[in-house]
């Protein structure tokens, strides 16, 4: 599986405290084991954002992705608290 980072993911992943970047790594390991592993809540989003999907990272944060086609890649879109809906 190869996941692709967004420059606006990119962005947002710089201004995080050190403590979620750490645990969005320890987070990422699980993700790249098993998207839908449970202590990722890995969940389908609604609304604008139909058609992505969500984990956690920790109670607070979350990271937007999706999928391709061939589900061999996965894109990171956006990380962030739950602003990151909006």
């Amino acid at each position: 599986m190869e996941i692709i980072y967004s420059s606006k993911f990119a962005r947002e992943y710089k201004k995080l405290p050190k403590e979620i970047k750490t645990l969005a790594e320890e987070q990422e390991i699980i993700f790249r084991q098993d998207p839908f592993a449970s202590q990722l809540k890995t969940h389908k989003l609604k609304g604008k954002l139909a058609g992505f999907l969500s984990f956690s990272i920790g109670y607070k944060y979350r990271i937007i992705f999706e999928f391709s086609k061939d589900k061999k890649t996965i894109y990171f879109h956006a990380v962030g608290d739950h602003d990151v809906y909006q």
